[in-house]
Parts: structure tokens; C-alpha cells; sequence
């Protein structure tokens, strides 16, 4: 299965999100923060440690090159080559004044816990992951995975992070429409001049018995919000809806005093839960999915939803 979403600003669509590369979406631009932070920081998407060379490895190795030897595989630097760190209890008061210390620009820290490896704490800031040693000395940004369980912890630990409360969804601001019975229930938040959108909007039409509520929120710029206030306004917004986004049929302008406060409340609601692009789909036991997904893969997590909620 593969992914796509748009820019918020430029509109543009952004690189493909395969399975590999859903968590780092998920997760934001932290990564990038904390490469800016640090000077030299080489963050990987599956790193489980960092390795740093030292200047007399680098050296060495360059001789060995020169020479035909083989280069070496360097080493981490010794406790005695940095600054001392916090001398509080190892744990979360210590990663704290450490970090704050050594990175006075770092974004503010939510939340500071300890994971099931011994010494790891996660550092979060807002629904991104990052850990930390029991001192804050090391600073990684990867997955966290149980190889007895296989289960990716840190993949596990965004989801409810990003999870949304369905019964909690202001259904009146959205656009509603079903296929079949309706039984089954998702919603998604979707730009009119979203083109990934739009081909989900296509996949919707041929699922099974499923309900769609549709929160209408321009990001794309400023024809967006024409078009949703169009299709907000209309006399059969679902109509509307369906017939620009599958049909490409153009909605009528809108009335200048019809009333379009239930489009700002979805940003709003968009942005209480840092939704940052479309599609995003949220599911009835609240897990949420970035971009758009294959009619299949779509069924399987109804399937799965449907059975988390009844667990």
C-alpha cells in the first residue's frame, strides 16, 4: 500500500508513504529540530544507537587507506571527552536538566517515561518520540522494536498518541453520505483540491456498508477555501461534494450570507489534533491513518477497528 499526501501550504504532493516510512510521518519534523540542535547529530529513521567517530580514528583511518589497510570501525566517545552531565538521580529529572542545559533551543518536553529497555527513558513532545539515556548524555530518534513480539513499540506507542476519540467528532460539521447499510463508521478530513483525496473519494465508493463523515478543511490555499465554502453552502452538500470530487463537476458559488463557521471549527479541530495533512481517516476505535489507502487495505482496517472495539 501506498500513501500520499499534500502540502498544507504549497499544495504540492508529498513523497509517497509506504508502510516503512508511515511512522516517520507520523512523527513529524522533530527529527529535523534536533539535527538543527546539534551539530553533527546523524538521526536515522531505525537507528538504535550513534556511533561517532573520533578525529584519531578518522586520522587512522585515512592512513590505513593510504596504505592498503583496512580502515577501522571507530568508537564512541569516552565519558571524560564532554561536559559533565546532570549530577541529579538518573532518570527524568536528570534528562531534563541535561538537555536543557546542553540544548537551550530544544522544543518544550511533554512528557518523560521510562520504556521496557533498561535505561531507555522516551522523550515526548507532543504526539513526536524521541529517547533519551537515563542522563540525557545520548539523544536518538528511531524505532523501538520487541523482537520476541515483533511489535514496533514505538509505531504502537504514536497510535494511541494520535488517536482520536470518534464519539467525540462534532458529526454536524461534517458532510455525511453511506454505501449500502451503513453500518460500519470513519471519518475523514479531506481538501477539496486534494488529489489523493479525491482518489480515496473514488476507492470510498466501492466499499462495503460504511458511513463517511467528511470534514471539510482547506489547507491548499486559497481556492480551497472558495470550494469548501461552495460545497458547504450548497443545497445538497453530500451531492456537491461527490460531484466535484469524483465527477469534477463545479460546485455553484456559495451565498455571501451563508453561514461557514462549521469549516472553521474543522481546522480548528484539525489542528487540536495536529492533523498536517489530507487525507487523514480516523477509524471508530480512533485509530488514525495518514494519507490515502487501497479499497483492501481500507477493508482490512474496518475489519480490525470493528474488532478492537467489541476487545
Amino acid at each position: 500500500m501506498t500513501d500520499r499526501r499534500h502540502h498544507p501550504a504549497s499544495g504540492k504532493p508529498l513523497p509517497a508513504l509506504t508502510p516503512r516510512r508511515r511512522t516517520r510521518a507520523m512523527r513529524g519534523s522533530i527529527g529535523a529540530s534536533v539535527a538543527m540542535l546539534v551539530a553533527g547529530l546523524a538521526v536515522g529513521a531505525a537507528a538504535t544507537a550513534l556511533v561517532l567517530k573520533r578525529p584519531a580514528a578518522a586520522k587512522a583511518d585515512a592512513a590505513a587507506s593510504a596504505s592498503g589497510a583496512a580502515p577501522t570501525l571507530g568508537a564512541y566517545p569516552s565519558a571524560a571527552a564532554s561536559a559533565p552531565v546532570s549530577a541529579a538521580a538518573p532518570g527524568e529529572a536528570a534528562i531534563r536538566e541535561t538537555l536543557a542545559a546542553r540544548l537551550p533551543e530544544f522544543p518544550k518536553i511533554d512528557q518523560i517515561t521510562p520504556t521496557p529497555l533498561a535505561g531507555l527513558y522516551e522523550v515526548r513532545i507532543g504526539t513526536e518520540l524521541l529517547y533519551a539515556d537515563e542522563r540525557g548524555r545520548y539523544l536518538l530518534e528511531g524505532n523501538l522494536v520487541d523482537t520476541a513480539s515483533r511489535e514496533n513499540l514505538t509505531q504502537s506507542r504514536i497510535e494511541k498518541l494520535t488517536a482520536i476519540d470518534f464519539a467525540a467528532l462534532p458529526l454536524k460539521d461534517a458532510i455525511v453520505w453511506k454505501v449500502g447499510n451503513g453500518s460500519r463508521k470513519v471519518a475523514v478530513f479531506a481538501d477539496p483540491h486534494c488529489g489523493y483525496c479525491k482518489r480515496f473519494e473514488g476507492e470510498l465508493s466501492s466499499a462495503r456498508d460504511v458511513t463517511v463523515y467528511t470534514f471539510l478543511m482547506p489547507i491548499l490555499g486559497p481556492d480551497s477555501d472558495v470550494k469548501s465554502r461552495n460545497i458547504w453552502c450548497a443545497k445538497d452538500r453530500t451531492a456537491t461534494w461527490r460531484g466535484w470530487m469524483v465527477e469534477g463537476k463545479t460546485p455553484a458559488a456559495a451565498s455571501a450570507s451563508c453561514d461557514t463557521e462549521a469549516i472553521q471549527r474543522n481546522l480548528a479541530l484539525g489542528r487540536k489534533h495536529k492533523v498536517n495533512g489530507t487525507p487523514a481517516i480516523v477509524f471508530e476505535d480512533g485509530k488514525r491513518v495518514p494519507g490515502a489507502m487501497s479499497l483492501d487495505a481500507f477493508e482490512q482496517q474496518l475489519t480490525a477497528s470493528a474488532r478492537a472495539r467489541k476487545s
